[in-house]
């Protein structure tokens, strides 16, 4: 199991200390992705960041829902890697 989190090189340079929100998942539970796909998008201070897939698989959860905040760090999806 993959734990999908924002990469700390999206923290790195902002303004946006430890909270940001997502803005929109792309993917469902049960959705298969490729490795590098955008899955979802995030907010933090103005910029949206796209949520990559590592790795190829099948989306099992969701963790966060559109529109919620999240601190650095958080587990924002879990993907079963193929």
């Amino acid at each position: 199991m993959v734990d999908i989190t924002l990469p700390d090189e999206a923290w790195e340079g902002t303004e946006a200390g430890t909270e940001a929100l997502l803005d929109a998942w792309l993917v469902a539970a049960g959705d298969r992705v490729e490795a590098g796909q955008v899955i979802g998008h995030v907010a933090i201070v103005k910029a949206i960041i796209d949520l990559i897939a590592p790795v190829a698989g099948v989306i099992e959860s969701l963790e966060v829902v559109a529109e919620e905040n999240f601190p650095r760090g958080r587990v924002l999806a879990r993907l079963r890697a193929d």
